[in-house]
């Protein structure tokens, strides 16, 4: 069954009237969207940010009545905002993403393959070069599959490491991606933290999907409400968050990971990494930050 699809072009004005007048109109669905270019990076805690510009979308059932909803909203909204109704046809949705993933290689060996895929034999190592080490992983409602700069970084680290045999601490673990990559690349354990539930259901479903899901503990990165004993340091911690919270839980951070133990910190702007190797220095002997696009990665030798 085809679906209507409307979209107004608000502008600035605020979402939130044009949201409760599309559901009253009879939307199924209404998503919001940045109508320029104005990534939010890194909002405060607490904070829901909004885009300077929005573009609001509205799905109908696709034998709404387009003139109806419109008199509805411009009851509501005068003089109504930019909008197109526009006719999608049925498909199965749940396989239209994979138009625009491929497998993708970090490193030499590690592979990130999305529904199912397998990479292509022309691209795979020839004989008496590395195995290649194949992660099936879908994009979800969590954040981690290889397409973000900052996860490319720590997958492309991973794959250089020695993590045969070692215990790995995913901290903020989002998709369980680094986890599970530094599992089928020979780590003994890993665990993986997070503030949001429903990464740590998706981790562990991915975990499964891997043949990993036994050398993965999972528990909330709140190691005091969760009522069990903080993890002992590990060799390798890897921190794919945000800047700020970095530097918050610097301290935290360095009792997780062991003397001589390296830390592998990501999610941080390019700009931001110069003063943050400068807070890790007090704990760890930090490298110089390695660059893609406008973002960073950082890692260090916890000192003795």
């Amino acid at each position: 069954m085809p679906f209507l699809q409307l979209t107004l072009d608000i502008a600035s004005l605020d979402p939130a009237p044009f949201e409760d007048a599309l559901f009253a109109a009879g939307a199924s669905a209404v998503s919001l969207a940045d109508a320029a270019d104005n990534p939010i990076l890194e909002p405060k805690p607490g904070e829901l940010p909004m885009w300077p510009t929005v573009t609001v979308t509205a799905l109908f059932q696709g034998d709404a009545n387009a003139d109806a909803i419109l008199k509805t909203l411009q009851a509501q909204f005068s003089p109504l905002p930019s909008h197109e109704f526009t006719v999608l046809e049925d498909r199965a949705w749940e396989r239209e993403w994979l138009k625009d993933f491929r497998p993708m290689q970090f490193g030499k060996r590690l592979w990130i393959c999305p529904g199912g895929m397998l990479p292509p034999a022309d691209l795979l190592p020839v004989a008496g070069s590395p195995l290649p080490v194949l992660i099936q992983l879908d994009p979800g409602l969590a954040f981690g599959t290889g397409t973000h700069p900052t996860t490319a970084l720590c997958l492309e680290w991973l794959d250089g490491a020695d993590v045969k045999d070692k215990c790995v601490i995913d901290y903020g673990c989002g998709s369980g991606i680094l986890a599970i990559a530094a599992l089928k690349l020979g780590a003994r354990d890993a665990l993986g933290t997070d503030i949001d539930p429903q990464a740590l259901l998706a981790s562990r479903d991915n975990a499964e999907r891997n043949g990993v899901s036994a050398q993965l503990r999972l528990r909330t990165c709140d190691f005091v409400s969760d009522g069990a004993a903080p993890p002992a340091p590990a060799p390798i911690l890897l921190a794919n968050i945000l800047a700020g919270p970095l530097a918050e839980l610097a301290p935290l951070l360095a009792q997780l990971v062991a003397p001589g133990g390296t830390i592998v910190l990501s999610g941080i702007l390019k700009e931001q990494a110069p003063a943050l190797a400068q807070t890790y220095t007090t704990w760890f002997d930090m490298d110089q930050p390695v660059y893609r696009d406008d973002w960073a990665r950082l890692v260090g030798v916890r000192k003795n």
